[in-house]
């Protein structure tokens, strides 16, 4: 029987892979099955026009609210949703099913896979000569996608290792105990420093792993790991303006790529439906700071990663938190939830789609 060093969420205790697999301490279940056969998803959409069959079949009509270009298979069944301004892409596939039993009992089954298009999309791109050949093989693409890659640095999930044996996924916490009592947790754990090695940006600056960070990720590290490290979207060193990911959650909000899909009005928002799977999410303050009303932020100071409605109707997010002590999708300290009377439901303010 193999063994793996196990340190989330307190002393590094000895557990077997094969019992965290049968026990499903976090589960990430989802078929195999490659995107070729759609199933329908229930989105709200907006048509603005239709628009025209291809040569291969599929119908490409546009949508408002944000713009985007729906892509309809032979049979009718919506194979494909592409935003205007964003690389995400959302693709239809078989049911599966997200769990982390550890820290909620909610469930989320969707059939939306997350990708990135190789191109920010405008209307019309599906054109272009670069589209055919990509959406082919985005369709049959089988490796884990944004929303599975997300799921395995959750409590339990078992490490992932490069054949040069660097640990690139498996279970993260979100920093060392602090010297801050009410941190608890340190922040600055990105994603380098969960893979241990050192990094130059393409500006040219270099950073170097903080040891005593090794395999963790704080909420904004957490986001870059995903889409940044394991799904390829260019990062920045800095917080300032300028092409990729920045480093923390106020600076993506602010002028991070992509669209703000809920804009930041300084109020919670009232519409929820505007929201897919992938979007990132971002609030105010975190229940650690606020909890007891002495010190309320009014800038973002938290990010996360929507995941789509749970099985209890509610929409749930997963995000590197101090109470959990790294990714979660469940409720420890605060329901991982953007609607209801929660702590995040109430400090969530803009929501952007990269």
């Amino acid at each position: 029987m193999n063994y793996y060093p196990y340190t989330r969420r307190g002393a590094m205790t000895f557990v077997s892979a094969a019992f965290v697999f049968i026990v499903g301490v976090t589960a990430v279940i989802y078929s195999a099955v490659r995107l070729t056969q759609p199933v329908p998803v229930e989105i709200s959409l907006g048509i603005a026009d239709t628009g025209t069959v291809s040569s291969s079949g599929y119908t490409f009509r546009r949508l408002s609210d944000p713009p985007r270009t729906e892509v309809l298979g032979p049979d009718g069944a919506r194979v494909a949703v592409m935003t205007d301004g964003t690389r995400t892409v959302h693709l239809t596939g078989p049911t599966r099913t997200f769990t982390e039993p550890h820290f909620t009992a909610a469930k989320i089954v969707n059939n939306v896979y997350v990708r990135l298009a190789p191109q920010v999309w405008q209307a019309g791109a599906e054109q272009q000569p670069w589209f055919a050949g990509w959406f082919a093989s985005a369709l049959a693409d089988p490796k884990p996608d944004v929303l599975a890659v997300a799921m395995e640095y959750t409590y339990g999930a078992p490490p992932k290792k490069a054949d040069n044996g660097l640990q690139y996924a498996g279970d993260a916490e979100f920093g060392p105990l602090s010297s801050s009592d009410r941190d608890g947790r340190a922040e600055n754990s990105d994603f380098y420093d969960y893979l241990g090695v050192p990094w130059t940006f393409p500006d040219g600056s270099k950073v170097k792993p903080a040891p005593d960070h090794l395999h963790s990720l704080d909420c904004s590290g957490f986001i870059r790991m995903v889409y940044g490290y394991r799904m390829g979207y260019p990062l920045r060193g800095t917080n300032t303006p300028g092409p990729g990911l920045p480093r923390r959650a106020y600076a993506i909000a602010e002028f991070g790529p992509g669209v703000a899909v809920i804009p930041n009005t300084g109020k919670r928002p009232e519409h929820l439906d505007r929201l897919q799977p992938g979007d990132l999410v971002f609030f105010y303050g975190s229940p650690e700071i606020d909890a007891d009303g002495a010190d309320r932020p009014t800038h973002i100071e938290h990010s996360g990663i929507y995941l789509g409605i749970d099985d209890r109707g509610h929409y749930r997010f997963i995000s590197s938190r101090v109470g959990a002590n790294g990714p979660t999708m469940g409720d420890s300290g605060s329901e991982a939830t953007l609607d209801g009377t929660g702590h995040f439901a109430a400090s969530l303010r803009t929501a952007r789609r990269i």
